[in-house]
């Protein structure tokens, strides 16, 4: 998950200069966020410092939105990420002169092509809703019909699928619509020993625990996360010492949408185990949230460790793309 490996920023700029014409370049306007809280200038949200975000709009709304995961790369200023409409979505992050996210150049979205080289229609068979980042690989987490594929993260143009994960754990019993929300890479120092690890978005067993589950590695098999207050989970990423943060999300009529980041310690992943994650950060409707669905951590230029949290449109007039960003304080 930490995006430190030059031969991967090098596999980026190779995807991003051997685009093929089917390759949709986006005009993507940004207006910057200045307050997480409404109404407040206040910057400490427990261990989270809000940094500053974005909320982006393009002419083509046919196109751009329903942004469903992301990963920064590098320095944090290169992105890949995916959309549930089956779709790539690549460029690089724009700041200002105080280093706030001020917009985002280079945007190009491509059609995810299946493992038969080819484009699917519908969204059944591409809903794409995590990826994660490994060596020159891109992991991406599928719903509907519930996978994890590998791509080749040199070409994204002509990328397809080699081959899917095995998952640890039964695949029919997850829902329709709320299967591998999160999708991260431990890091290769962390007892998970760069192993994959899926977690569902609101697919529960019979004891009402998400399904989850490490993919690969030494430690592979299944575990369970305890969902409490009707939080989905939404996305996930690990921090430097093996610690994995979780992005979930809530919503309902008479309270509107909100969200919270959660922490799970390195050593309580593990096959079997019945894991109940630490709330660090909760917000409602008073602050500049969406449906928040991406979640991604990296080393800032000054060394300190930035979250970055990207909302899922729905390509709804009523909804917003919001990029906003954090530092950890502890």
């Amino acid at each position: 998950m930490h995006l430190r490996s030059i031969s991967l920023l090098a596999a980026l700029l190779l995807a991003t200069s051997s685009l093929t014409a089917s390759a949709e370049q986006a005009v993507v306007e940004s207006r910057q966020i200045t307050q997480f809280r409404n109404g407040s200038e206040e910057t400490r949200f427990g261990p989270f410092e809000f940094l500053g975000g974005i909320e982006m709009n393009s002419p083509d709304e046919r196109l751009f939105g329903a942004w469903s995961g992301l990963r920064t790369r590098g320095d944090g200023r290169n992105f890949v990420g995916v959309l549930d409409t089956g779709h790539w979505i690549w460029g690089a992050l724009e700041r200002d002169a105080s280093g706030r996210i001020s917009g985002l150049s280079g945007v190009s979205m491509e059609k995810m092509l299946n493992a038969s080289g080819g484009t699917d229609p519908g969204k059944s068979r591409m809903d794409a809703e995590s990826l994660a980042l490994r060596q020159n690989d891109i992991l991406v987490g599928f719903e509907q019909w519930h996978r994890v594929d590998v791509y080749s993260g040199s070409e994204l143009s002509t990328s397809r699928p080699r081959r899917s994960l095995p998952l640890p754990f039964p695949t029919s019993r997850l829902r329709g619509n709320g299967g591998l929300e999160a999708l991260a890479v431990a890091p290769s120092g962390s007892p998970l020993k760069g192993a994959a690890v899926a977690i569902a978005e609101k697919s529960v067993d019979k004891n009402g625990r998400l399904y989850a589950g490490i993919l690969d590695g030494p430690l592979k098999g299944a575990f369970s996360v305890v969902r409490r207050d009707d939080y989905d989970v939404t996305d996930g990423a690990f921090l430097a010492n093996g610690d994995m943060l979780l992005l979930q999300r809530r919503f309902s009529l008479a309270t509107g949408v909100a969200m919270r980041i959660a922490r799970i310690p390195a050593g309580d992943i593990r096959p079997g185990a019945v894991i109940e994650p630490q709330i660090l950060l909760e917000a409602g409707s008073g602050y500049q949230i969406d449906n928040m669905e991406g979640l991604d951590v990296f080393t800032g230029p000054d060394g300190s460790t930035r979250i970055i949290l990207v909302s899922d449109d729905n390509h709804s007039i009523l909804q917003r793309n919001l990029m906003l960003e954090f530092r950890l304080l502890q």
